[in-house]
């Protein structure tokens, strides 16, 4: 069994992996990412880039690289009411520019800037097929772990600090021994995409929900097709598969009658993929040696697609925080306890919120004490526009929006 030794190991290269990677390299700190994969291709993660991501690569002097990337805009959430009119909830072009919009970018170009921005910085590793089976332990702290590699080689790597970044279903956070707390979520999703036609060119990028019954469909507006997420109650994937491709298309038509005449596009369920909602996050991110960030520390619903940006703003917040403690070699509980300390309280206020969400509409919709949108929120919006600048703001940046560190800015 090959033993290596790194300064900073980072499990995961994700979002956080990524950009925590990026910014401790430009700290002049040696660091590896480990990433299972082979590459950085699978569909339907999260793709929206909120607009405080958008300031950070800004920050980074990687600004105009990362505009030129493949990506539209997307200015409005705007969803149909009974009466057939369109209400907007939400306007980012309320937001004081450049950012003021999302940037809907495919993870995977997004994962690959990231990788190819920190591959030009001195001590800087990304090891793909390659994954943390496990937590190397000495007296009591983390020392490193085990890997494998897809060709099943197995080895070692000692680093002076471990993050955990390797999601929703962190094996480390399960060899760390720490459990998250659980909140209810009724739904899952169901991720698939549709053509857009020629003549559906100049329709801009937006979103729009609809819901009836016990479901709901939502539309993102990509440049040549609509990503779909298809809710429902919680567990019924087995159900939706044994139904069948054709009457998971009358579904969508049912919700979406201007779909119909595309539908049939959709071959086979193998075509839908299916995200098991988690609302959950760590009463204690770290151990002695250990610091989990992103999913690992916070799964979040995708109500407000706010996953990936929580997941970056962890990792700035990480490099900031860690970056002196790390280049004298004296990285203690107390360090990583203030990157906690940091972040827990953005994220809860976003679960918060996101299960007001959940109980609110999505809870009231499948269980049949509600259709659409609550009453209540329509008359918010309809009676004072400027709440409409809410959403947009809290969604954008949250309320603990990070910066880059002096260490990690560069001119465009």
């Amino acid at each position: 069994m090959m033993t290596e030794s790194t300064g900073v190991l980072v499990c995961g290269g994700g979002p956080a992996g990524m950009m925590l990677g990026l910014l401790l390299a430009r700290a002049g700190i040696e660091v590896t990412v480990l990433e299972k994969h082979g590459d950085f291709l699978r569909d339907f993660r999260g793709d929206t880039v909120h607009p405080s991501t958008v300031r950070l690569m800004d920050e980074l002097g990687l600004g105009e690289a990362f505009r030129a990337l493949p990506q539209s805009r997307l200015t409005r959430v705007a969803f149909p009411v009974a009466d057939g009119s369109i209400v907007t909830l939400g306007d980012f072009e309320s937001l004081p520019a450049p950012y003021n919009y999302i940037a809907m970018v495919p993870q995977w170009d997004l994962l690959s800037f990231l990788a190819k921005a920190a591959g030009e910085e001195p001590g800087f590793a990304l090891r793909m097929n390659t994954a943390a089976t496990g937590l190397l332990r000495e007296r009591g702290k983390v020392v490193g772990v085990s890997y494998r590699t897809a060709d099943g080689r197995e080895g070692e790597i000692r680093a002076e600090l471990t993050v955990a970044c390797d999601g929703r279903h962190s094996t480390l956070r399960r060899d760390a021994g720490l459990v998250p707390k659980e909140f209810h979520v009724p739904f899952d999703v169901w991720w698939f995409r549709l053509p857009r036609f020629e003549h559906e060119a100049g329709v801009p990028a937006g979103i729009t929900p609809v819901a009836r019954g016990a479901e709901a469909l939502i539309a993102l507006t990509r440049e040549d097709y609509y990503q779909l997420a298809y809710l429902t109650a919680k567990g019924s994937d087995a159900r939706l598969r044994a139904e069948g491709v054709e009457r998971f298309r009358e579904r969508i038509a049912h919700l979406r009658p201007d779909f119909a005449d595309r539908v049939d596009r959709l071959e086979s369920m193998d075509e839908v993929f299916v995200l098991d909602v988690k609302l959950n996050r760590l009463k204690r991110w770290h151990l002695d040696g250990l610091l989990l960030i992103g999913d690992a520390a916070h799964a979040m619903s995708p109500a407000g697609g706010v996953g990936i940006n929580l997941a970056v703003q962890d990792a700035v917040a990480a490099a900031a925080i860690l970056a002196d403690p790390l280049r004298r070699h004296e990285v203690t509980l107390k360090d990583l306890a203030a990157v906690q300390r940091r972040r827990h309280l953005p994220t809860v206020i976003i679960q918060g919120l996101q299960r007001l969400v959940q109980r609110g509409f999505f809870e009231a919709q499948f269980t049949g004490k509600r259709s659409g949108p609550p009453k209540s929120l329509l008359f918010l919006i309809r009676a004072f526009p400027g709440f409409r600048k809410i959403p947009p703001r809290m969604v954008g940046f949250g309320p603990r929006p990070e910066h880059a560190p002096a260490f990690a800015r560069r001119s465009g």
